[in-house]
């Protein structure tokens, strides 16, 4: 087994709850970042579960630098390396929303048997979102049998999203206070959520730290004539630098009712690009309140699974729009920070902790979003070129993946 430049063996560390790696989503983005910055680092080793079927399965033919380690019969991927980490594909049954759940107990099963059968020393269980609270004592009692820790990443307030049933928030909010009170340790990605879990569960005593999530400075492999790019703006009728910018999952609470109808009271002459998984429903639901199919401004452009594509999006558009209202570090806003000059934020605790003084907000209050895209439209270059070099500055220190990465060595050494 490979050891550390001083002799001890490496770390193992189980990464649970992730759909897949690198694929869209900001857990599967981290993964990729943070096993990709620890390649050559003997001090840990990675093991990541994903999804073998079903949505957001990993697709491992999206990667680059993938070695197949073992197929079943039928010749399907079951495992993988990549950038030194240990892939396990979890098959799922079709069961609905409940097979986040059964793949989260079926990959902390899984990842118990292989450190068994590996004899591997002081493992820790990674698990991501706090989906399985009703099963996770149990599987922390068998974790600290074998000399283990479970690490547990709450990420944002879960139970608050609109698109939860009552009956559904309540489980969530179970399901997080059993998860937190079973955990050796709880890696909050947000100041605010870490002093959440401190004070909801006092009671518990829990061992907390905070890490953020990272985003990355380096621009977009493409020029701006790129003809990726240039197809893309033109299929969408989109000018390059005259265009207002959103990303991120299409759910309410992300207040995309609240920019779409202050976009449309505004009198700019740019477009409003979305970003998104726009589902159908939701979809049918803003238009049935605010018509904006009639306003040729407002543009759902579906989601871009192009990384480098997205990041020269982001680097081209006038200023980026962001509702997130619920939630640690939102991983759309740090990479806004580090692309986009311009950034307009909802006022929230979570996103002032981030950007600071290095981005201007908006209220959900009638009126106020219009009010600052009415002065950001006609704001100089010189203005904007300042926010967006303090943005950088603010990413540089605090969020760079190098950094991130660094602060989980510290927590894993």
């Amino acid at each position: 087994m490979e050891t550390t430049g001083t002799g001890r063996k490496p770390r193992h560390v189980f990464i649970i709850g992730s759909k897949s790696i690198g694929q869209y989503g900001g857990y599967e983005t981290f993964v990729q970042r943070l096993v990709a910055e620890h390649e050559h680092n003997a001090a840990v080793q990675y093991h990541v579960a994903c999804k073998a079927n079903g949505e957001g399965c990993m697709d491992e033919s999206k990667l680059d630098g993938v070695e197949v380690t073992k197929r079943s019969a039928d010749g399907a991927v079951e495992e993988f390396t990549y950038k030194g980490a240990h892939v396990f594909k979890i098959a799922c049954p079709n069961i609905g929303p409940a097979v986040a759940l059964y793949y989260d107990r079926a990959a902390l099963r899984y990842s118990i048997r292989y450190c068994q059968k590996h004899n591997i020393q002081r493992p820790v269980f990674y698990v991501l979102t706090c989906r399985i609270g009703p099963v996770m004592g149990g599987f922390a009692r068998i974790i600290h049998r074998m000399g283990g820790e479970y690490h547990v990443n709450p990420d944002g307030h879960e139970w608050m999203r609109a698109k939860w049933s009552a009956p559904v928030r309540k489980y969530w909010k179970m399901s997080e206070r059993l998860m937190i009170r079973s955990a050796d340790l709880v890696i909050c990605d947000s100041l605010g959520i870490q002093e959440y879990v401190q004070k909801e569960y006092a009671r518990y005593a829990p061992r907390t730290t905070y890490i953020a999530y990272g985003a990355d400075l380096q621009p977009s492999s493409m020029p701006d004539d790129d003809p990726t790019f240039a197809e893309w703006t033109g299929a969408h009728g989109v000018r390059p630098g005259e265009y207002y910018l959103v990303v991120g999952r299409f759910v309410p609470e992300n207040n995309y009712e609240t920019m779409i109808r202050e976009f449309m009271q505004s009198s700019s002459d740019k477009d409003f690009v979305l970003v998104t998984n726009a589902n159908e429903a939701f979809l049918a639901q803003l238009e049935e309140r605010l018509h904006f199919a009639a306003d040729p401004r407002i543009k759902f452009v579906g989601t871009v699974y192009d990384r480098e594509l997205l990041k020269k999006i982001r680097e081209r558009a006038y200023a980026y729009l962001h509702g997130h209202e619920v939630g640690g570090t939102n991983p759309s806003l740090l990479e806004a920070l580090g692309s986009t000059e311009l950034n307009l934020l909802l006022d929230v605790n979570f996103n002032r902790e981030v950007a600071r003084d290095a981005a201007l907000y908006w209220s959900k209050e009638q009126g106020s979003l219009a009010g600052l895209l009415h002065e950001v439209d006609s704001m100089d270059a010189d203005a904007r070129s300042q926010l967006g070099k303090a943005a950088k500055q603010r990413i540089a220190s605090a969020y760079s993946w190098e950094f991130i990465g660094n602060e989980y060595l510290r927590v894993w050494g």
